[in-house]
């Protein structure tokens, strides 16, 4: 039996502004439904053939909290995506002015970036050298 992440369920201050975000990271996303039922909450997914995300706005009538702060909240941490030419989308990102999170380490078949989008989310982007299952989680 075959596992693997069809998608991820997030919900957003923007949706707007976390396609934005998406359009830098994952070029090949498409919107593939936006909708806004009368009198309910926004939704979108977008993603390509394989994966994607849901996004959707707070259900009406809610009071939002504080984002979540990774790695002391409960909840998730950062999300992490395979992508190519890691250094592009860097340059994207810095000139679309997002916060970058922590440094990571010079790595032998991997470069790995940590980004924070308008929401406050961290995202992972990780680009790798080898198609070697040992040497994609080969962690020095």
């Amino acid at each position: 039996m075959i596992t693997k992440i069809e998608h991820v369920n997030i919900t957003v201050p923007d949706i707007d502004a976390a396609v934005s975000f998406l359009k830098i990271v994952a070029p090949d996303f498409k919107i593939m439904k936006d909708e806004k039922p009368l009198n309910d909450k926004r939704w979108m997914h977008i993603g390509n053939n394989e994966y994607y995300f849901a996004l959707q706005e707070a259900h009406l009538g809610a009071n939002p909290k504080k984002q979540n702060q990774t790695y002391i909240n409960y909840g998730c941490n950062h999300i992490g995506l395979v992508v190519n030419n890691i250094d592009a989308i860097e340059k994207k990102l810095i000139k679309a002015r997002y916060n970058k999170g922590i440094d990571t380490p010079i790595e032998k078949f991997r470069k790995r970036i940590y980004y924070y989008d308008n929401a406050g989310f961290e995202w992972e982007l990780v680009e790798y050298s080898s198609k070697n299952t040992e040497d994609k989680f080969l962690y020095e």
